[in-house]
């Protein structure tokens, strides 16, 4: 059996007595806590799931993000990119290949420096980066 003891004399006193049956003390009955009231708990925080957007199709005739502005094998230029490469490895010195690309300017700036065998030099240089490039990449920067 469980006791306890008075607080004013220490006699022991059960624990459903009001007061000290020695001293007639009064002391309060302890009753059970309440439980306290506490918010409901929320599940933890989880990201949205992620949905790739879906896109619609191109429409009137867009490309796709990637995708080249111009059909494969289709150029605006009849420029061929072997006959730009010869003539610039053979004939650069005198600039026939800047005229043969449509650029006369520089065309005439080659003769004016052709004794100094410089535009000679830079004509063997553009042909072999001619016949390296691509037809893509060809025809985008110097056959425009």
């Amino acid at each position: 059996m469980n006791t306890k003891n008075c607080p004013s004399c220490g006699a022991p006193i059960a624990p459903d007595e009001s007061e000290c049956k020695y001293c007639g003390e009064k002391f309060a009955i302890e009753r059970p806590a309440q439980p306290q009231y506490a918010p409901p708990q929320q599940p933890p925080y989880a990201p949205p799931q992620y949905a790739p957007p879906q896109y619609a199709p191109p429409q009137y005739g867009q490309p796709q993000y990637g995708q080249p502005q111009y059909p494969t094998g289709t150029y605006n230029s009849n420029k061929s990119k072997t006959t730009a490469g010869l003539l610039a490895i053979f004939l650069g010195g005198i600039g026939v290949h800047k005229f043969y690309l449509g650029k006369p300017g520089l065309g005439i700036l080659y003769l004016v420096f052709c004794w100094t065998y410089i535009p000679a030099i830079i004509g063997f240089i553009e042909g072999i980066i001619y016949l390296a490039s691509s037809d893509e990449t060809f025809h985008t920067k110097y056959a425009r």
